[in-house]
């Protein structure tokens, strides 16, 4: 994600709604000011997941969210970094 998605708390947010969906992953702060989110679940929670990204929390501004297909992992929670 670009835009203001960090120090507004959206790491953590994201790991809330990914958990709800069921989705495990990471979203870690990249040196860039982006965030990178990795997500694995079922394709319909996934793309509710991208759907929420758009947006964010609250006090985020995203300007744009770039989605690259990846291959699946064993992941079994959502971390944030």
């Amino acid at each position: 994600m670009h835009g203001r998605v960090q120090g507004v708390w959206f790491r953590d947010s994201t790991r809330r709604e990914a958990e709800r969906l069921g989705i495990t992953g990471h979203a870690i702060n990249l040196p860039d000011g982006s965030v990178e989110v990795l997500a694995y679940g079922a394709v319909d929670a996934l793309t509710e997941l991208e759907r929420w990204l758009h947006q964010g929390p609250p006090l985020a501004s995203v300007l744009r969210v770039e989605t690259v297909v990846v291959e699946p992992v064993e992941i079994d929670s959502f971390r944030i970094g």
